[in-house]
């Protein structure tokens, strides 16, 4: 583990993390608007290594029924999309590591499925805006490790973790988020068996083997330099975030399940932790998260690490259960 986290480390240091600098990348960026931009200091922003869309986003891929998918072992996570009637959809994160964005469209929503892996932060998102339906890809550019989207339309970037523009014209926009899920491969076809997976992307890449061996077992996150999480809290600890509210995964773990703040927070095991083990089937259990209203309707959230959290939600509630 220590090998691969060094390796790891090494590849990202030779691949020269800049600052953030309008005047260095107005050529890689020309149509961005770097005079407007929420970013207290350009010094937040990193480059994480691969160049803009060196990490390839995907848009209109194909699926598959789930019961002809053979390639996915039976713990490995997928993240869920079902919008109205429309057959449920999944996301296998053996794709989504390599790729972070799938602009997609389901029962007519136009949706951002994306997942960041030095945060492990999966979050959908409609694509809809009062300035038009938008396309995303991938920057190459971290803030608080997290990844920075950018939109095809004005090329204004966009903090994953919360689905708002930070730089470029459309500064302040916010996305909707919608619900989604990351559950194991064989509760998805237990509660889908009419379900559709995405069908792997034609580009040559070590799907199902993850590139982050041992990075959430690891002490520190890479790139970042924010402040780690109070409590004595982690910072790769998992924390589910619902608003500006945070539940350690461990307490949600151990409790199977809390119910408080409006909302009912389940786990069951049986899910492999994609940012484990070299091969993702062979992670260890995280198990499985949902949560529902009052009502029992999914409500949009996100399993992430606890610095994350404290970074982008300073002020926000630690559910401690105390």
């Amino acid at each position: 583990m220590r090998r691969a986290l060094t390796i790891l480390s090494l590849v990202l240091t030779l691949a020269m993390p800049l600052h953030a600098e309008p005047r260095v990348w107005k050529n890689e960026w020309p149509e961005t608007d770097f005079s407007r931009t929420s970013v207290e200091s350009w010094g937040e922003i990193l480059s994480g290594g691969p160049p803009k869309d060196g990490i390839p986003a995907l848009s209109d891929p194909g699926f598959k029924p789930a019961a002809e998918e053979r390639r996915i072992a039976g713990n490995e996570p997928v993240m869920v999309v079902k919008i109205g009637q429309a057959k449920a959809r999944a996301y296998p994160i053996r794709y989504l590591t390599w790729h972070e964005i799938v602009n997609d469209s389901v029962a007519g929503v136009p949706v951002a499925v994306t997942f960041c892996p030095l945060c492990n932060s999966a979050m959908v998102f409609d694509r809809r805006t009062r300035h038009g339906v938008l396309s995303f890809g991938v920057s190459g550019k971290l803030r608080n490790s997290d990844m920075i989207m950018y939109d095809h339309q004005t090329e204004s970037w966009w903090q994953q973790a919360v689905g708002e523009a930070i730089v470029g014209d459309l500064t302040g926009t916010e996305l909707k988020s919608l619900p989604g899920w990351m559950e194991s491969w064989d509760r998805f076809r237990a509660a889908h068996p009419d379900g559709l997976v995405m069908e792997q992307p034609k580009y040559s890449r070590r799907y199902g083997h993850n590139p982050y061996r041992g990075y959430d077992t690891s002490s520190r996150p890479f790139l970042y330099k924010g402040e780690q999480p109070p409590h004595s809290i982690a910072p790769l600890a998992r924390v589910v975030r619902v608003g500006d509210k945070a539940w350690p995964l461990e307490r949600v773990r151990r409790a199977g399940g809390v119910s408080e703040a409006g909302v009912r927070i389940s786990w069951e095991a049986g899910q492999a932790s994609a940012l484990d083990a070299g091969q993702i089937a062979k992670g260890r259990d995280v198990g499985n998260v949902r949560v529902r209203d009052g009502q029992g309707r999914d409500v949009a959230h996100d399993v992430m690490f606890a610095f994350a959290f404290h970074a982008f939600w300073p002020e926000g509630d630690w559910m401690l259960g105390r």
